[in-house]
């Protein structure tokens, strides 16, 4: 039977609550008790004032009946929701961390980079972290590990890196070989090698900017990628080739890779950032995967406007003026120099800096955001980006974040959408928390089964808001880039109070999303042998078979 999301209370889920917790609980049985809140579950459909009683990181009560806790937070008029789970989550620095919070996010995974030696990244972020935290192994980190040498990698990297010095590095001989070139038999061996000792780190994912390496990385490269993730039963999460492409060829053929190898291989499957032209055709089948009993999901952001590196190879003129019939002047926007860029400043700086961050506008998206709203599955994801100014810079304030809006304003300004266009805040919910820790949990990410729920037993991940008032702030201007949400007052992570009466605290509650690390290897390497061997059958002669012996030939 299909759950109905209906707008305000579910009359027969309050006459349960109610009924909740008969027998009373002794003082100070709980280390945080929340008070009068309006408690909501997109899982049971709960939707009831109630109290929940939380200790040791888990949510142990939820009842219309008075709990008293060493510490109580009144919740009254406001919502107590599962905390909102980012799957496309660049924000790895002090305050991007800090907006991000502030923002509602409970766990925040960076899916789509990733990150090299993933061992070690997860060694540097325990009990440093605020949010929780996980990652995938980087398939263009693989990549440039692998074709780009020259490069000298030491310690883990992640998108602050990644995306910025490491591709500028990568590019001072002249060639980016992550990006441009293509791997021969032996070097596909040594990627494929380190993406398959990322998975034995725990790596939650296959993370794949495919296409950002669409000239280099190669189909079959791309499927044997696919298959290394298949070998450990983890997923495949992608930025894909001709992302945005509104003709030959067109963006949906790039979903369509690594839709049809994820359904061979039964590989869970996550679309990054579905919020382009063919997103509805997109939608569409992977309803019709979900149907078929696949997990495979997307996610959107509510902006008019992406962001990536300038150096992008779909920025070219030949892209921009030619495939998007667009012009700089009007699309590109620096917000660094907070100024749209001509042609010409684009070609200087692009030559000279590839990593450096621009925002690119998309007029089509001002139409779809309101649909995107209401589509089942479709998750909210950030795709926010690092601040640059260093992994202790927590006390910097919102007004230095140069970047995308979206970092700051990403759940603040999908509560308000969806508040204005009468969509019912259980689903807005269920995007913003539960599919997300669905999906993940049915991928096999245990610790996603206990989280993104307002459930007795639950992780107590946990976000609070003013559902009237809540909004975002932020806006592409200077200076405002970084605008907190607003009506957010409390953000909890396993148990411990990150943003406490609309304030940031350096508590460092964050604990790591990651599969159980493995000192084996599930990678045999690829030769033609092997591969005439899986696909052809031997041949031998008549006299081989005994046949020349049957009179009847």
């Amino acid at each position: 039977m299909k759950k109905s999301f209906k707008k305000g209370r579910i009359s027969g889920l309050v006459s349960i609550a109610l009924c909740l917790g008969a027998s009373g609980a002794f003082a100070a049985d709980y280390d945080l008790v929340i008070e009068n809140g309006r408690v909501m579950d997109p899982e049971s459909m709960l939707d009831a004032v109630l109290n929940v009683g939380i200790k040791d990181g888990q949510i142990i009560k939820i009842t219309a009946e008075k709990l008293d806790g060493d510490e109580t937070i009144d919740a009254t008029n406001q919502v107590v929701a599962p905390g909102f789970i980012d799957t496309h989550f660049h924000s790895l620095d002090g305050l991007s961390i800090k907006l991000a919070a502030l923002d509602g996010v409970t766990t925040g995974m960076d899916l789509e980079v990733g990150a090299i030696r993933v061992g070690e990244w997860y060694e540097e972020k325990a009990g440093k972290w605020p949010l929780n935290y996980g990652t995938g192994v980087s398939h263009e980190g693989a990549r440039l590990q692998i074709l780009d040498p020259e490069v000298k990698i030491t310690g883990p990297h992640d998108a602050t890196t990644i995306l910025g010095s490491l591709r500028t590095e990568a590019a001072k001989d002249g060639v980016s070989g992550w990006s441009e070139t293509k791997a021969d038999i032996e070097q596909m061996n040594q990627i494929l090698s380190v993406l398959d000792q990322g998975f034995a780190e725990g790596a939650l994912n296959l993370a794949s900017t495919t296409a950002y390496m669409k000239d280099g990385l190669t189909a079959f490269e791309m499927y044997e990628s696919m298959k290394v993730a298949a070998n450990w039963d983890r997923f495949v999460s992608s930025h894909t080739r001709f992302h945005a492409n509104p003709s030959n060829p067109e963006a949906q053929l790039g979903f369509d890779e690594i839709f049809t190898n994820a359904m061979l291989l039964d590989l869970p499957f996550l679309m990054h950032h579905n919020n382009d032209f063919g997103w509805w055709e997109v939608e569409e089948k992977l309803k019709l995967a979900r149907e078929k009993g696949l997990v495979m999901w997307s996610e959107y952001y509510p902006y008019d406007a992406a962001s990536t590196a300038i150096g992008s190879s779909f920025l070219v003129p030949e892209s921009v003026e030619g495939m998007y019939n667009a012009k700089y002047e009007e699309m590109m926007y620096d917000p660094t120099r907070d100024k749209f860029l001509t042609k010409e400043e684009y070609l200087v700086i692009a030559a000279e800096d590839p990593g450096h961050l621009v925002v690119l506008f998309s007029p089509a998206r001002k139409d779809w955001m309101k649909y995107w709203l209401q589509i089942p599955n479709m998750t909210v994801a950030a795709d926010s980006i690092y601040s640059g100014l260093g992994t202790d810079s927590w006390d910097a304030d919102p007004t230095e974040y140069q970047g995308h809006p979206r970092t700051a304003g990403t759940r603040g300004k999908v509560l308000r959408m969806a508040r204005e266009e009468g969509v019912p805040l259980l689903f807005t919910l269920a995007q913003t928390s539960y599919w997300a820790a669905k999906h993940l949990g049915d991928a096999g990410v245990e610790s996603m089964k206990v989280r993104g729920r307002m459930q007795e037993g639950m992780v107590a991940d946990i976000t609070i808001f003013d559902p009237e008032n809540v909004t975002d702030n932020a806006t592409y201007k200077a200076k405002e880039q970084g605008n907190p949400t607003t009506g957010i007052s409390y953000v909890i992570v396993n148990g411990e109070q990150v943003v406490k009466e609309a304030e940031f605290q350096k508590v460092w509650a964050g604990q790591p999303i990651r599969n159980t690390p493995s000192d084996e290897s599930r990678f045999e390497g690829l030769s033609k042998e092997k591969f005439l061997e899986n696909l052809t059958v031997p041949t031998i002669s008549i006299d081989d078979s005994g046949a020349s012996g049957n009179p009847q030939l």
